[in-house]
């Protein structure tokens, strides 16, 4: 493998439990292949535990602050600012990478020069990652993806590396669509023409608690959802047809009671 190095991308918020930061941070220094640009962006004050956490690696991590809390994109926009590295890893602050993640990776764009977007199977746990819950298994290839996007989010973001260069010609993250900022960066991404990949293998763990299904559910989330795919479709990247049968299902997915909805999720992981 070459020397070519990468950066790690993580937010942390007010919200951040501090025990699973600190596993997941664990994670990221117990890489076959360590980096050593890990940019850490807090998103508005955190708490004093997490404070703690953070200052435990301060020798260790970039640590950029937002002086309030300005939400995921902003925050993941900023930090990549401050990424010296054109491969940028995202981490979210609660997930566990596996400790040859980075090195499949680094190893697929090395492979392949005109690679711009990579992320692998995520799975799901509750209290330790052997507990697993269900995985997220994606498309292959490029023409598998591409396909898939005009559905479903085509990349686990929580196992995403990226090009930073690509990234940022698109327009990074975008926080318009609340909860859809990774898609959104996808797709205008695809649209320009960026080569996206997904390893078969698991790269991360990711945590997941009742209030994930939550979050995936409601009147407000399934409006935004539709909202997002109805500009897909004045974008001309989907069609009638894919809104039919793949957003406006996945719409009434959202509205139906949580436990139902947690069943149907796991059903489909």
């Amino acid at each position: 493998m070459s020397d070519t190095g990468y950066s790690v991308l993580i937010s942390v918020y007010r919200g951040t439990d501090p025990v699973y930061l600190e596993k997941s941070l664990e994670s990221i220094f117990s890489q076959t292949v360590p980096s050593d640009d890990i940019v850490v962006v807090t998103d508005g004050p955190v708490s004093e535990e997490v404070e703690k956490v953070l200052s435990g690696y301060e020798n260790s991590i970039n640590l950029v602050r937002l002086t309030e809390n300005r939400g995921l994109g902003d925050a993941l926009n900023e930090g990549l600012k401050h990424c010296r590295y054109e491969l940028v890893a995202r981490m979210d602050d609660d997930d566990i990478s596996l400790p040859d993640r980075m090195e499949k990776q680094l190893q697929a764009f090395e492979k392949d020069p005109a690679l711009d977007l990579l992320s692998g199977t995520v799975e799901e746990f509750r209290s330790e990652p052997g507990d697993v819950q269900g995985a997220r298994r994606l498309p292959s290839e490029h023409e598998e993806i591409l396909a898939f996007s005009k559905k479903r989010n085509p990349f686990n973001h929580p196992a995403i590396m990226m090009r930073k260069s690509s990234v940022l010609e698109a327009g990074g993250y975008n926080g318009e669509y609340p909860l859809f900022e990774d898609y959104s960066l996808w797709i205008r991404m695809l649209m320009r023409g960026s080569i996206g990949r997904n390893l078969p293998d698991t790269l991360v763990y990711m945590r997941v608690d009742d209030n994930t299904y939550l979050r995936r559910g409601g009147f407000s989330y399934a409006g935004d959802m539709l909202r997002f795919h109805r500009m897909l479709r004045r974008k001309k990247w989907t069609t009638m047809g894919d809104y039919m049968t793949g957003a406006l299902p996945h719409a009434l997915v959202c509205i139906l009671p949580n436990a139902l909805r947690k069943k149907i999720y796991k059903k489909l992981h």
